[in-house]
């Protein structure tokens, strides 16, 4: 089994739990405060990271360059603007069909991993990406009653634009990351992905305190008194990172994001077993469609 895979797996775990603990903190702080800890809570342990790749296990720090900066600034700013038009869709009453377009991430991640980087996707996983990309979309609209024709047809409304447009933001961030750290050219994988992450990290805690500091001021007061929950959000957001980095320097960021649709089993999982809530059948077909993609894509 190659490396990469275990790595988007256990990132794809740690996302969940930090999705979890992200939605508690949106009952005591609003939308801006709860991403903010993502960045803000998550640099110590970015920092932290880095120290002990360097220190511990001895590996020579990596050299940023322009190109580097470049894209750490395009990758934090694109996957701000994601997070912020996918969380913008929660206001609508029928957002459904939007989250579901926005999850066509790793679908437009090739797209754009061809056009900035010149990658081109296997057929085996370009078919793994399309599949696993309608089964997240087949969960997004499981509890409205839509069709497949009625959601292609829906292509020009305003939530499934913004979703779009959330996608796409979120594929241009994932192969930014991946440019980024290939552009270091070593000392090696794992440097590389901490050194990516801890740029980046930073660099959204500065964008994310300015737009609090003149915008949202009381929000500080929130982050403060929710501080040990942020810390855990902070821990795990940034462990869930350095594993998408690290998968990301390893292959290419749409193989990568189509496999990280097995974060979409986790969340099942804990549903039916902790929450004891029901699914129903195309929520089923959906899982099943994930699977089946994430099968093609390992054996391909």
């Amino acid at each position: 089994m190659e490396l990469w895979i275990p790595i988007t797996i256990v990132a794809a775990f740690l996302q969940n739990l930090r999705s979890a603990a992200q939605k508690h903190l949106k009952g005591v702080m609003g939308t801006t405060g709860a991403t903010f800890v993502r960045f803000g809570f998550g640099l110590p342990f970015a920092a932290l990271f880095l120290a002990l790749l360097h220190l511990a296990a001895g590996y020579p720090l990596a050299r940023p360059n322009g190109g580097f900066l470049a894209w750490v600034v395009v990758g934090g700013l694109t996957q701000i603007g994601a997070t912020f038009l996918l969380i913008h869709l929660f206001s609508f009453r029928n957002f459904a069909v939007g989250t579901a377009y926005s999850r066509t991430e790793p679908a437009q991640a090739a797209v754009f991993g061809l056009i900035f980087l010149g990658e081109l996707a296997g057929a085996g996983a370009l078919v793994a990406i399309a599949i696993t990309v309608l089964g997240v979309m087949a969960i997004s609209v499981a509890h409205v009653p839509m069709s497949w024709r009625n959601l292609l047809a829906s292509l020009v409304s305003r939530n499934a634009l913004i979703g779009l447009a959330s996608g796409t933001l979120f594929g241009v961030a994932a192969v930014a990351y991946r440019a980024a750290s290939l552009s270091l050219g070593g000392p090696n994988f794992m440097m590389q992905a901490a050194t990516t992450l801890l740029f980046t990290i930073f660099f959204q805690t500065v964008v994310m305190l300015g737009w609090i500091v003149w915008k949202e001021r009381a929000e500080l007061a929130h982050i403060a008194k929710a501080w040990k929950a942020s810390l855990f959000v902070g821990l795990v957001g940034a462990s869930a990172s350095f594993g998408w980095f690290a998968a990301m320097t390893l292959q290419q960021a749409a193989v990568v994001k189509a496999l990280a649709q097995i974060e979409m089993i986790f969340t099942f999982a804990s549903t039916v077993y902790f929450f004891r809530e029901k699914i129903n059948a195309t929520e089923v077909a959906g899982c099943a469609l994930i699977v089946a993609g994430i099968i093609v894509l390992v054996l391909v």
